[in-house]
């Protein structure tokens, strides 16, 4: 994983890999947190009014089988940033590993990594090597600069408000919790009342200004707090979602309303582009770390949620427009995951990704090429523990699995009791009926497939019994 190569390509760009390239793109990069797969209005919501968001699915292409590479925040970024499953960079959840009781935990968890290790080669890092100003706003939850782990040692030129902490300190300012030293780079001063949503967006517009100004192509990564707990928003915007009338599915006007800030600010990043006059040699991606929150959201038709292994748990919504190339309002339903945007990115850009990177190129599907794509399973691990949501009735979100995904099948693989489980997809996307009985031989090749992509990552198994647990060894 060490010692990757870039091929820098200077000024011009010329035809590399799936993608035809002339003037080296800006990028944009908004990834939402905890954004459900049908929390936006063209996914299907009737009570969330996202009118920008909508807008960028029309005018880009949008992927209906998206994918976070993991079912909750650190390890999906880590592996977006790394493009590395979770088994190479050994951050399988938000710590530690051993949650929920441990009287009911039956194996011993894997012991869980913090922090994105500095001597991997990140997105930015490459990105910066092919000639881009590279600028993190929001959430990085891969550690901190002060450690040699945040942005500024990970190929970032710009760092506000990244840091270790997974949950803002606060939405409204002051950002800061100083009796505690807590603090988000770069916020450390504001205005009363200002709401953390539009002061990020801010430093998002003012780095796009400012790199306008230079002969740099620029890399925006731009990950939003929002949606993410504790629910909080401007009371103007609460008020009018509790005076209207509830959806079918969503009905919360606190997340209602974060998520019109969140679409506010997709549509001023897109405004900025305009006028600075780059919009039509801008990429811009969004979408989100993770399945949504069952709590705050419903993301009905899929099953499950965050942290989960069923599809409401790690399927997200997907967009990517990149003018004169993806063509306007079309689609794609080829799976594609977190772990892609690596070697995607770099491309675009110019470069060329090592292929030790588990991610693949998926520029081809930008231009609608999906039979030049080459078929592939995707893949999740994740020896941990996840505590459930109070009230679910349930001990865990997650207890110990590894999932395979490979065309129209899905395979789930329980730690704890040796078990699996088979979905269609294709056919089932609730996951309502497990049908590894009824096609044990679909099952066989799908459980070898995944215990050779096991061995072949080294990920870790939880094999020890937990002492602790009420049910006995």
């Amino acid at each position: 994983m060490l010692g990757r190569i870039f091929i820098a390509t200077g000024g011009l760009m010329f035809s590399l890999g799936c993608a035809a390239k002339n003037e080296k793109p800006n990028i944009v990069f908004i990834m939402a947190d905890d954004l459900g797969w049908n929390d936006l209005g063209y996914t299907g919501s009737d009570y969330h009014e996202t009118p920008y968001i909508d807008s960028l699915a029309s005018e880009g292409m949008i992927f209906t089988n998206a994918y976070a590479a993991a079912a909750n925040s650190a390890p999906s970024r880590a592996c977006f940033m790394s493009g590395m499953y979770t088994p190479r960079h050994g951050i399988f959840t938000v710590s530690p590993s051993a949650r929920g009781e441990k009287r009911k935990r039956k194996l011993i968890p894997i012991e869980n990594t913090e922090d994105l290790r500095a001597d991997f080669v990140t997105l930015g890092e490459a990105l910066k090597s092919e000639g881009y100003t590279c600028g993190h706003v929001g959430k990085w939850h891969l550690g901190d600069d002060n450690d040699g782990t945040g942005p500024l040692s990970q190929g970032f030129d710009l760092n506000i408000a990244g840091c270790r902490a997974g949950t803002p300190y606060s939405y409204f300012y002051p950002y800061c919790n100083k009796k505690k030293g807590a603090c988000h780079p770069g916020l450390d001063e504001g205005k009363e009342g200002e709401y953390l949503t539009d002061r990020l967006t801010d430093e998002a517009v003012k780095f796009m200004i400012d790199s306008s100004k230079g002969d740099k192509p620029f890399f925006l990564y731009m990950a939003h707090h929002a949606v993410h707990v504790p629910l909080k928003a401007p009371a103007n915007l609460i008020e009018k979602y509790q005076n209207k009338e509830k959806g079918k599915y969503h009905r919360n006007p606190v997340y209602a309303a974060m998520m019109e800030s969140l679409d506010n600010s997709v549509g001023r990043i897109c405004h900025t582009l305009d006028s600075l006059g780059v919009a039509d040699n801008t990429i811009i991606v969004f979408t989100s770390d993770n399945g949504g929150s069952e709590p705050v959201t419903d993301n009905f038709m899929l099953r499950g949620g965050k942290g989960m292994p069923y599809e409401g748990g790690i399927r997200v919504p997907l967009i990517v427009k990149w003018p004169g190339h993806t063509e306007a309002g079309s689609k794609c339903e080829v799976a594609v995951s977190g772990v892609d945007f690596y070697p995607t990115l770099v491309d675009m850009a110019g470069g060329k990704a090592d292929s030790s990177l588990d991610g693949e190129d998926i520029s081809c599907l930008l231009y609608g090429s999906e039979k030049k794509f080459k078929d592939r399973d995707l893949f999740w691990h994740f020896p941990a523990y996840l505590e459930s949501y109070k009230k679910s009735g349930m001990d865990f979100r997650a207890t110990p699995f590894s999932i395979i995904r490979s065309g129209e099948w899905k395979l789930i693989y329980f730690y704890e009791t040796d078990t699996f489980e088979l979905y269609n997809l294709d056919k089932d996307i609730m996951e309502k009926k497990n049908v590894a009985a009824k096609y044990p031989k679909v099952a066989d090749v799908m459980v070898k497939k995944l215990k050779k992509w096991i061995a072949d990552t080294g990920a870790p198994i939880p094999t020890e019994k937990n002492p602790y647990y009420e049910g006995g060894l």
